[in-house]
């Protein structure tokens, strides 16, 4: 029974849209850290009552990123073709995937990096100022370092929400198991091919997350 059912799935084709999904997650998660880190840190220096308050500046890139977080991941796919054409030169295929995941995944991390920040114990804070550090020593000595599980386990999350995104974006022909799903588990109603991506998708999450929790305990035990 379970020869027949598997007997028409192209393994090959499965290995290289797992390795497809690897990279557009990997990428997309990396550039979601890069941009995402930076602007949580301003959301926090920005807010009231905060070490370089300025109440204008943050309701503006507030604003931004709730818009930006707002927006259906499926919409965001399609409203992006033009920018995604412009930057990498197609609309379609694993590369050209990356743009929308990075712009739909940077202002969610941003938010979860605002909210770790906002747990650190402000009279950490108030000991570093009292000896005169800077605004910037406070952010990379004093913020990021007591923040570091919860920033863990914000990319941790933000990894496996960029799972589900990756398998969207096969709506467009954004390539990886998404892609697959939908070209032969969907239109072609091969019932098989949509099992065995949809459970080599739940196996990637959970091993990111397992990943993840562990890192998380690991630096908890050390701060």
């Amino acid at each position: 029974m379970w020869s027949q059912l598997f007997a028409n799935i192209v393994w090959s084709d499965i290995g290289t849209a797992t390795l497809a999904t690897l990279y557009m997650v990997g990428v997309s998660t990396l550039m979601a850290f890069v941009l995402g880190l930076p602007l949580g840190v301003l959301l926090l220096l920005w807010s009231k009552d905060n070490l370089m308050k300025n109440s204008w500046l943050y309701q503006t890139l507030s604003v931004i990123v709730n818009i930006v977080r707002s927006v259906p991941f499926i919409i965001l796919l399609i409203a992006l073709i033009p920018l995604t054409n412009l930057i990498v030169g197609t609309s379609i295929g694993v590369t050209a995937a990356i743009v929308p995941l990075v712009i739909g995944a940077a202002p969610f991390y941003a938010r979860i990096v605002e909210t770790a920040l906002r747990e650190v114990d402000h009279g950490v804070i108030e000991a570093a100022q009292s000896m005169g550090a800077s605004t910037w020593t406070i952010v990379w000595r004093v913020l990021l370092p007591e923040a570091r599980p919860g920033l863990i386990a914000g990319i941790t999350i933000t990894a496996v929400t960029l799972i589900s995104y990756s398998a969207m974006s096969g709506v467009i022909g954004g390539g990886g198991l998404g892609d697959l799903a939908v070209r032969y588990g969907y239109e072609r109603f091969q019932t098989n091919v949509m099992l065995v991506t949809t459970a080599l998708m739940v196996v990637l999450v959970q091993i990111l997350q397992m990943c993840g929790d562990r890192l998380v305990h690991h630096f908890s035990r050390r701060t």
